[in-house]
């Protein structure tokens, strides 16, 4: 980033790592374990038929769809002060990271299922992956920021499963005020989402996140080149998408627990 933007009026936050649960409150709730900050996201999400996407979520899961149809988002950030709780900052990680989910739920509870989480650290993304069980890719990202004050962000999968390169670019910024999602609405119902399923041979594993409610403002957005959703098998798109961005938001995270079958 840019002097210019990284003295930018942040919108910060303090959390209960603990404040928040689940419909079904006979599920599991994790301790929180470790800590990071999210700054400089995006999401962009589009409806799709769900008939269409259905065949690409497992079985264990039951795709959720929202006035009939069902949402893909793609999820451009940079985590920054990740580690363990309590751990000094010479030991925290920071890394740009470039998401595909839809919206789920298992037993009743509501969640995110991913398709991919690309991260520009090999490392990072092997001990992710072998942990979580989530199917994460090592990625080759830039972010910085253009002279008109967007955010530049650029992401290709250093090796792709399939004949479609994995890529995605963009440059957004924040145009208008921050707000936070009203219970009920479309925007509310796509980002408030703070657990994940990844479906194994044995069971379910569910991680837990923990933070306030997003930031949110409207995006201005120009996404240069997209081929995640390809990349992923998935439906094409023909809706426009809706897009917000969120600067800055601290939160906490679980290590991820098997719920079984």
């Amino acid at each position: 980033m840019t002097k210019q933007n990284e003295q930018r009026v942040r919108h910060r936050t303090r959390i209960d790592p603990f404040r928040w649960r689940f419909a079904d409150r006979s599920s599991p709730t994790a301790p929180h374990v470790a800590s990071m900050t999210w700054r400089d996201g995006l999401f962009v999400h589009w409806p799709v038929d769900p008939d269409e996407l259905r065949p690409h979520v497992p079985g264990r899961l039951t795709l959720e769809t929202r006035d009939g149809r069902a949402w893909l988002s793609v999820l451009p950030f940079v985590l920054t002060n990740v580690g363990l709780r309590g751990t000094p900052s010479i030991a925290r990680l920071a890394f740009p990271e470039l998401n595909v989910r839809t919206y789920v739920r298992y037993r009743g509870d509501p969640g995110l299922f991913f398709f991919s989480i690309d991260l520009d650290s090999s490392l990072v993304a092997a001990t992710i992956g072998r942990r979580t069980r989530l199917p994460v890719y090592d990625a080759n990202i830039r972010v910085g920021a253009t002279e008109e004050n967007h955010v530049a962000f650029a992401s290709e999968r250093r090796r792709t499963d399939g004949d479609v390169p994995a890529r995605f670019a963009a440059t957004y910024r924040p145009d208008g005020e921050i707000r936070t999602a009203e219970p009920d609405t479309l925007e509310h119902w796509l980002t408030a989402r703070r657990r994940f399923y990844a479906p194994t041979a044995s069971g379910v594993l569910a991680g837990e996140i923990a933070h306030d409610p997003w930031p949110l403002q409207p995006a201005e957005v120009t996404i240069h080149e997209n081929t995640m959703l390809e990349a992923n098998g998935l439906p094409t798109p023909t809706d426009d998408p809706v897009v917000h961005y969120a600067d800055e938001l601290s939160m906490t995270g679980s290590i991820p627990r098997r719920l079984g079958t």
